[in-house]
């Protein structure tokens, strides 16, 4: 079956799955005016994820430590020219001068990226992608979105992922057998890298409102200033648990909290 037909068949499915997605009681979160077909496509995502990606990354997982660095350290370096071009489109010109010496040190030194001495060398790594560009610029998130397979988003990063594909080389090898292969490799090494968030995500009383609010609180963070990527990973922990508190609502028999909560300030999101 073609591509195109297999995409068509699939948009399709979950439009379906949508129309008998049942939404739960409650507020609705004006974040998310397609919740109910975003969590039919989140519960797709779901079992896809229990059945295949989540199993293959724990198989990844097992590979010499070694390994799986060296892997990152490709990825992370065959990708670092998405970082320099929004260094740019930003106005940040000294992690543009930073990025292109990473570019450069570790694509020679390190042997195509596998070694990272550029770090060494005490060169920062910036996380930089259009998507948080057009934060920057002034464009608001939109729509939350849950995506087929790539899970949570917003109609701005969609956008931002388009710009992102064209601004790395993988989107210019036209061997499909290593275009696909690498993207498979890519997607199961950033999957291993969320195991450690599964316990936390299984156990949460609503794991969709759960993702949804760590994802556009972890994409608000960025946008408001987040350069390091170490300092971002930190963050993103944080908010995976605060996501967590936020959501989960007093069960049936569970005594609530004695003082009053605060209020919220005013503007802050729900």
């Amino acid at each position: 079956m073609p591509g195109g037909r297999r995409v068509s068949l699939l948009a399709l499915c979950l439009l379906l799955l949508s129309a008998c997605a049942a939404l739960p009681p409650g507020k609705r979160d004006p974040r998310d005016p397609w919740e109910r077909m975003n969590r039919a496509t989140y519960r797709f995502n779901d079992k896809f994820d229990r059945a295949i990606a989540r199993p293959v990354a724990r198989t990844y997982r097992r590979s010499p430590q070694f390994v799986q660095t060296g892997i990152r350290n490709l990825f992370d370096n065959i990708d670092t020219t998405i970082v320099m071009v929004n260094d740019l489109l930003q106005g940040q010109l000294r992690p543009f001068v930073s990025d292109t010496g990473r570019l450069l040190l570790n694509t020679t030194l390190g042997i195509g990226g596998l070694l990272d001495p550029a770090t060494a060398a005490g060169l920062d790594k910036n996380d930089r992608d259009f998507g948080q560009t057009l934060g920057k610029w002034g464009m608001k998130t939109g729509p939350y979105v849950v995506l087929p397979f790539l899970g949570p988003c917003d109609a701005r990063d969609t956008a931002g992922k388009v710009a992102d594909t064209l601004s790395t080389a993988r989107t210019y090898i036209h061997n499909s057998y290593w275009n696909y292969g690498l993207y498979l490799l890519e997607k199961t090494d950033a999957r291993a890298r969320l195991l450690s968030s599964d316990q936390a995500l299984d156990s949460a009383y609503d794991p969709y409102a759960f993702l949804r609010n760590a994802y556009l609180q972890y994409r608000d963070f960025k946008v408001s200033g987040g350069r390091s990527q170490q300092q971002e990973e930190e963050r993103q922990e944080k908010l995976l648990e605060q996501a967590g508190e936020d959501e989960e609502p007093a069960l049936p028999g569970k005594q609530p909290p004695r003082t009053p909560p605060q209020a919220a300030p005013p503007g802050s999101s729900p």
